[in-house]
């Protein structure tokens, strides 16, 4: 039987332990359009800059962010009195376009908000087809 969420909520507050939440409060994802570039503000809040990793693949942005977690206490005679242990991975996909490669891409964190930048899909110019006039005679 589950307990109720208000009950599991309260115990976990209660013994400070890290709770894991299936909703989507990670990785709050903001995303601003200006005139050359779209600007992905993205909330990592506990994270580090070494705990994230981006990746372009097949016109996807893969964003993964992992940390681990360790809060031992010991009392007086090195006795362990409670020994936690934390390790998650969260991740989420935008789809940037096929035409941009990594390289287009730049991505700053600071005070942990992750700020990626990707230009606007500029459009080639299409090979004018040359059409010839016929020549008599």
């Amino acid at each position: 039987m589950m307990s109720p969420s208000f009950f599991r909520n309260g115990f976990d507050d209660f013994m400070d332990w890290p709770t894991v939440s299936t909703d989507t409060t990670m990785m709050k994802s903001d995303v601003r359009e200006t005139a050359d570039r779209y600007e992905l503000l993205m909330d990592l809040p506990g994270f580090r800059k070494e705990d994230v990793k981006l990746q372009l693949k097949n016109g996807v942005l893969h964003i993964e962010a992992t940390t681990t977690k360790n809060n031992d206490q010991k009392d007086d005679n090195g006795k362990y009195l409670r020994r936690e242990r934390f390790q998650g991975t969260c991740s989420r996909s935008f789809y940037v376009g096929k035409d941009l490669k990594e390289t287009d891409i730049t991505a700053k964190f600071e005070n942990g908000v992750l700020t990626v930048t990707i230009p606007k899909q500029v459009k080639k110019p299409e090979v004018e087809e040359k059409h010839y006039i016929p020549i008599e005679g």
